[in-house]
């Protein structure tokens, strides 16, 4: 009678202890979201495909940042890239280019194709603004070819959201218009 008590009362004990204590031991910082938050719902918003291939904070990273053909309706003279809150990391115009892709899915890796040749201009005079100009030497062919901008650079030390805005210059006008945009997550 003793034993079956005292058995309770380990059990009444032992049970709730290991049970808290899971989750505390188990690492689940690797939990993935199946949502995207976005800052501005309206309407004119467009969310752009990208792909990177680190996410952990202060890692060497490549990110591609992805213009399908849908999401082109012209040829592009020029694109501009603005990232409104800083993504504080140093992008140097060495480490950015811009090439045809091959968007990568279950049996491919991404990859590019074919180097475009462009002048690249990186921008941050203004301490809550950076952009990035691309100066394609021919325009971007409103084609069936996917297009990316491929940024070389260790990922910010902080984590967190980091959106990038993407303006492009039709050909035979005189000002860029709005492609969309692509939102980055360093975890």
């Amino acid at each position: 009678m003793k034993l079956a008590l005292n058995f309770k009362i380990l059990k009444f004990f032992l049970i709730p202890t290991i049970l808290i204590s899971t989750p505390i031991l188990y690492d689940n910082q690797n939990a993935k979201a199946g949502l995207e938050f976005q800052w501005d719902q309206d309407s004119g918003y467009r969310r752009l495909k990208w792909f990177q291939k680190e996410n952990t904070r202060n890692f060497r990273n490549t990110i591609y940042l992805f213009l399908r053909p849908s999401d082109r309706q012209t040829d592009l003279l020029k694109i501009n890239l603005v990232n409104p809150k800083p993504f504080k990391s140093k992008l140097k115009k060495e480490k950015i280019s811009f090439c045809k892709v091959r968007i990568g899915g279950f049996e491919s890796r991404t990859k590019c194709l074919e180097e475009i040749p462009a002048d690249i201009e990186v921008n941050s005079d203004k301490s809550y603004l950076h952009s990035i100009n691309i100066y394609p030497y021919s325009p971007i062919p409103s084609s069936k070819e996917s297009y990316a901008i491929v940024l070389k650079a260790n990922n910010p030390k902080k984590s967190g959201l980091y959106q990038f805005h993407s303006f492009g210059q039709p050909k035979g006008k005189s000002v860029s218009s709005y492609l969309g945009s692509w939102t980055i997550v360093i975890d």
